[in-house]
């Protein structure tokens, strides 16, 4: 049998296998997604670390993945508005919540014009999904399809023109998902990790094949401890107290998360961080597998300062096609990219998407 036939066979039983779980979806089942969105706790407060802006309207609301695990949402609108709106999907930094800076980013988008939600990935903030604060390379991508599942089906939202922004560890999910949804028409990475690599191999690419499977007899064990005391040993957030000669990267991290700047009750980072072995599915997984497929645009954006530019530099070579850009910010680093208004390039954002979804 020649590759034409084979490939023809297996796309045939793919389509069969889900037409039949399609036509399996019952009313019922659509009710009872809805019915877990809506079973979410999300406080009526604004408890965001930054202020409301004038310009924009606000909103909580919710949706279901694909998983069944029902994610919490702000949304952002911009005052005035009509007709159909472009709208973008913010999730980030690696173990914040949407009252930090993916919740910033959406109302400054929203300010220039586009539909705007921040969302808190599965597992973490006021989403659903047990067991509490893990992270997943295939869960998280995931959650940014969802999103644009919710958004193209609001009224206010042009289903035709939605992309996403993927701040630090989601960006490289944020590519990820790019990468595997076409309905992505743009994608921003901000002072992004590549949580695979990074997870694999260490920062700046410094563990070798005896460090990860030490690290994955570590995690193995840890998995052991957990079943045994039927919870999820937490690996703690950013130090509550630092030494004067920590890595100016963790100096960096604790001046956004543990200070008034950006400490959140909820977030990660601020507080116990992610559980232990939540590390497990990143060590065999390669998010920027198939980043030079994505045929949509792309804008890089990494402070030059930063001690993660490298990811972003790699990430970007990767990109193939005249559509993709690499914005590198002179003297910033990576937390500028969090929060610092005078830092954060959101009008090329804005210009970006808008020639994207032209």
């Amino acid at each position: 049998m020649n590759a034409r036939r084979f490939l023809a066979i297996v796309l045939t039983l793919l389509c069969l296998a889900a037409g039949g779980a399609m036509a399996s979806a019952s009313a019922p089942d659509k009710a009872s997604r809805a019915e877990r969105a809506k079973e979410l706790a999300m406080t009526s407060d604004w408890d965001k670390t930054f202020a409301l802006s004038g310009k924009v309207s606000h909103r909580k609301a919710s949706f279901t993945n694909r998983f069944g695990i029902a994610l919490a949402c702000d949304v952002y609108e911009p005052k005035g508005a009509s007709g159909k709106l472009p709208a973008i999907a913010v999730s980030g930094p690696f173990g914040a919540v949407k009252e930090q800076a993916s919740g910033l980013y959406a109302q400054a988008m929203a300010e220039r014009g586009f539909v705007a939600i921040a969302f808190d990935p599965s597992f973490t903030g006021e989403s659903g999904g047990e067991p509490r604060f893990v992270a997943s390379p295939d869960i998280n991508t995931e959650d940014f399809s969802a999103a644009v599942d919710f958004l193209s089906l609001q009224p206010s939202v042009d289903p035709e023109r939605i992309g996403i922004i993927g701040i630090c560890g989601w960006g490289g999910i944020a590519l990820n998902a790019a990468a595997v949804d076409t309905r992505i028409k743009a994608t921003v990475a901000s002072t992004m990790y590549d949580m695979t690599r990074v997870t694999a191999r260490g920062y700046f690419d410094a563990m070798d094949a005896k460090g990860r499977q030490e690290l994955r007899r570590q995690l193995s064990a840890q998995r052991t401890a957990d079943a045994r005391a039927g919870s999820f040993a937490l690996a703690g957030g950013v130090p509550d107290k630092i030494p004067d000669d920590a890595p100016f990267f963790v100096k960096d991290y604790f001046d956004y998360y543990k200070t008034p700047r950006g400490y959140h009750a909820r977030s990660l980072n601020s507080n116990g961080g992610w559980n232990k072995t939540s590390a497990i599915s990143f060590l065999n997984a390669k998010l920027l597998a198939y980043s030079g497929e994505i045929e949509s645009a792309v804008l890089v954006v990494h402070g030059e300062k930063a001690h993660s530019v490298y990811f972003s530099r790699d990430a970007f070579k990767q990109l193939k096609g005249d559509n993709k850009e690499l914005l590198i910010i002179p003297g910033a680093v990576h937390t500028d990219l969090y929060d610092r208004l005078d830092v954060i390039p959101f009008d090329r954002m804005g210009a970006f998407f808008t020639k994207a979804f032209k």
